[in-house]
């Protein structure tokens, strides 16, 4: 009502201009929990959320130590995932990045990539995190070569089409284990956002979209939001991963609270590894 005063506008007019501004990034709200976190009890938390298991790593000083702590537990769960012969597939984030550096042992199995190759500056990719996992004796890997997002749909379904590319997707169907990133729909939240124009994320935003998870967008109430990003997107689909046995999700940072609840509502997550901070803005303590 201030603003609305000041600039001579209504009230409606500046709600709308808010959302807007939250949808591109110019406006953020930050909420943290510094002490709350001794109390999480993660058996309690996962019940209260409807998953198997939490499991909750500390949350550092820095974005840095936090991501490693998350990239250790990270590892624990792909290790124990990937009984022989099994098809475990992983997605790419930061933190998973780091994760495949911790594995240390795998059986012969089967590593997928679940998302298209999407590099970030000062960090590796998703074709790179494939090719560690895959250094292990007796591990085959299938790496999808092809960027995340392509430029239309079109070149995403030629794409598609190609051997290579179709029988990576295609393997994605028949899944043991899957590991993947949750992203908040807002910038600096997900790797994806970058990606796109400010007519997409704006699109996106308004069709409900507050998480993303290797490339798909959903909504509050856990349902994929059909954008022009869905038909460019070259990764796992959403009813591929509530076909998969055991999905293992990966997320930090309070901000991304209400993209996990959205992600957990689609159904598909078994475990959840997640960071203290995060933890206390789940258990709304």
């Amino acid at each position: 009502m201030d603003i609305a005063r000041n600039y001579g506008i209504s009230r409606f007019q500046v709600a709308r201009l808010l959302d807007e501004a939250r949808a591109l990034g110019i406006v953020r709200i930050d909420v943290r929990f510094p002490e709350a976190a001794a109390d999480l009890a993660p058996a309690r938390l996962a019940e209260s959320l409807g998953v198997e298991r939490v499991r909750i790593s500390p949350t550092g000083a820095d974005d840095r130590t936090t991501r490693e702590s998350m990239a250790q537990q990270a590892a624990a769960e792909i290790m124990a995932a990937a009984a022989p012969g099994a098809s475990i597939g992983v997605s790419w984030s930061r933190t998973l990045d780091m994760a495949a550096r911790y594995v240390t042992n795998l059986p012969p199995c089967n590593i997928v990539q679940l998302a298209g190759a999407l590099p970030v500056p000062g960090s590796g990719n998703s074709l790179e995190l494939i090719q560690n996992l895959g250094r292990h004796d007796g591990v085959a890997t299938w790496p999808l070569w092809a960027p995340l997002v392509v430029e239309n749909a079109l070149t995403a379904q030629s794409l598609r089409r190609q051997p290579e590319i179709g029988d990576t997707l295609a393997k994605a169907s028949s899944l043991d284990a899957a590991v993947v990133a949750v992203g908040a729909w807002l910038p600096g939240l997900s790797t994806v956002w970058n990606r796109v124009d400010n007519h997409l994320k704006l699109e996106a935003a308004q069709a409900g979209a507050v998480a993303e998870c290797s490339g798909r967008l959903i909504d509050a109430g856990g349902r994929p939001v059909r954008s022009e990003l869905d038909g460019r997107v070259l990764a796992v689909s959403l009813d591929q991963l509530r076909n998969t046995p055991q999905v293992v999700a990966v997320a930090q940072g309070a901000a991304r609270a209400d993209a996990v609840r959205a992600v957990l509502a689609a159904g598909f997550v078994t475990t959840l590894l997640i960071d203290e901070d995060l933890a206390v803005a789940l258990s709304g303590k």
